[in-house]
């Protein structure tokens, strides 16, 4: 049985992007993504992060890092009564160092992660509602089919952007999630 799924990016939708964040010490919550996650949870939406990580191709940090931060951020959203169904992740860049240096379909714009979520939590991404703060974001869930796209920025203008939407707050998004 599909359900539809509430998918994030985590710098600057989940926590405020200070640039390749990867130490718990260096984490702000943005307000009101746990009561996001948690509305989306009572809807029926499996909650899924969606997030480019260019730190680890360019040797800024490790994948285990990364594994660790996340598996801490994975406590929290259970803590707050919204567990993450899933956490898809690119290391690669185009221009990264070794083995991670390559373009990826993976890598948002392109709609990787969210197919592969898809496939593995048996989604259904016509019903799905994907947060970002980039264009980039925007254009993978375009990309993947995903119902409806929201851009998670003040002051932007909704005419520039690909999005369904444009939001300056969190909460601001839940008007968008539709029960599964």
């Amino acid at each position: 049985m599909t359900r539809p799924a509430l998918f994030l990016d985590r710098d600057g939708v989940i926590n405020v992007d200070t640039g390749y964040v990867h130490r718990i010490d260096a984490v702000r919550f943005l307000d009101g993504i746990f009561d996001l996650a948690r509305s989306a949870r009572s809807s029926g939406l499996a909650r899924v992060v969606v997030t480019n990580q260019a730190g680890i191709a360019h040797g800024y940090f490790t994948e285990p890092d990364f594994a660790r931060l996340m598996a801490w951020m994975r406590g929290r959203f259970a803590a707050a009564g919204a567990p993450l169904d899933g956490v898809y992740y690119c290391p690669h860049h185009p221009e990264g160092r070794g083995a991670y240096r390559r373009a990826c379909p993976r890598r948002k714009p392109a709609p990787g992660m969210l197919l592969q979520a898809r496939d593995e939590l048996d989604l259904d991404l016509t019903r799905s509602v994907l947060v970002g703060d980039q264009e980039r974001d925007i254009a993978a869930g375009r990309a993947a089919g995903v119902g409806t796209t929201v851009l998670l920025r003040a002051g932007a203008d909704p005419a520039a952007s690909d999005a369904d939407a444009v939001v300056a707050r969190l909460r601001d998004v839940a008007r968008f999630l539709r029960p599964g």
